[in-house]
């Protein structure tokens, strides 16, 4: 089967068999438009470059998954929300893929396939109740009860980073909320929160960047370097996640929380401190025996949970 990572900057896709191994892979730009047409003919340019692929090695694809960054309705195929294709916005995506393709089509939110995906074939292997944290731009999140993806009532449930960790003298969201564990857990807020704190650090050799050029990376080097800001920095982003962690563990009593998106390349310059955090606020039984485990399929895990979801339907 053909699944797809429908990203706001890139699109890619892959031939993915039911073990989970990946055999042929295309990768384009999202197409920057108004039109959901328009990425309905990029999606499907991809299956086809996918689909050659899978002939010419004496396969072929009867099935395509995609996954979106924002929410779906996985019954009846709607995009709900989508910030960064807005385009896809109210769309009735899986209709019009599956009348473009002749196939049938599975549609999910991104951060719920990348939950899959790790289950499948990453760091969630052999467990059943786990809850994924992609921390990246922002922070998504898939919650998995009993084996079973969880999308709430609407279709948006286990939006774990929209909730309040900070609510009161927090930062404001683009959700429009305060004090979201987005705006504290993501690349985005290590960029924030460092250059909020660089005027307390004269010293920091992030001064020598500019808050102007500053990344998460460039920000978790220093850290590695034991630039005091910077491991200020991430003790802060800790502190944050180490709320969210407790209340997901008070909530939903999961075996483990798996961290994965770009920010977990820095899983040890967080993590023990933010399990620390979750130790002192959530019930000590289901606290200790929560796992926080480093995600494992990468920038796979979508491509690998969509290609679990669409194989599940058949």
């Amino acid at each position: 089967m053909c699944a797809v990572d429908l990203g706001g900057t890139n699109l890619r896709a892959a031939n993915i068999a039911g073990n989970g191994d990946i055999h042929a892979r295309a990768k384009c730009p999202t197409p920057h438009t108004d039109d959901p047409n328009e990425i309905v003919s990029a999606i499907a340019d991809a299956v086809s470059e996918c689909s050659k692929q899978a002939t010419a090695s004496g396969q072929q694809v009867a099935a395509v998954s995609v996954v979106v960054p924002g929410s779906v309705s996985a019954e009846t195929g709607l995009v709900v929300n989508a910030p960064n294709v807005p385009a896809i916005v109210g769309f009735a995506l899986t209709k019009a893929l599956a009348d473009k393709l002749a196939r049938s089509v599975v549609i999910e939110n991104d951060a719920n396939a990348a939950a899959v995906g790790e289950m499948w074939r990453g760091a969630g292997r052999g467990l059943k109740t786990i809850v994924c944290f992609t921390l990246g731009t922002g922070v998504g999140s898939g919650v998995i009860l009993n084996g079973e993806l969880w999308h709430g009532i609407d279709g948006t449930g286990g939006e774990i980073g929209h909730t309040s960790v900070d609510p009161f003298a927090g930062v404001h969201c683009k959700c429009g909320n305060f004090g979201c564990l987005e705006v504290y857990a993501s690349a985005t807020a290590l960029v924030r929160i460092a250059t909020e704190l660089l005027p307390e650090f004269p010293q920091s050799s992030l001064h020598a960047i500019g808050s102007e050029h500053l990344s998460a990376k460039l920000i978790a080097q220093a850290a590695h370097e034991h630039d005091a800001c910077a491991v200020a920095v991430f003790e802060d982003m800790a502190t944050h996640l180490g709320v969210g962690l407790a209340n997901v563990v008070n909530t939903l009593n999961p075996e483990a929380i798996v961290i994965g998106g770009g920010v977990s390349a820095s899983f040890d310059l967080f993590a023990p401190n933010a399990r620390a955090e979750m130790l002192k606020r959530a019930f000590p039984v289901p606290a200790q025996r929560c796992q926080i485990l480093k995600a494992e399929c990468g920038d796979d895990a979508g491509l690998l949970g969509a290609a679990r979801l669409a194989l599940a339907t058949e």
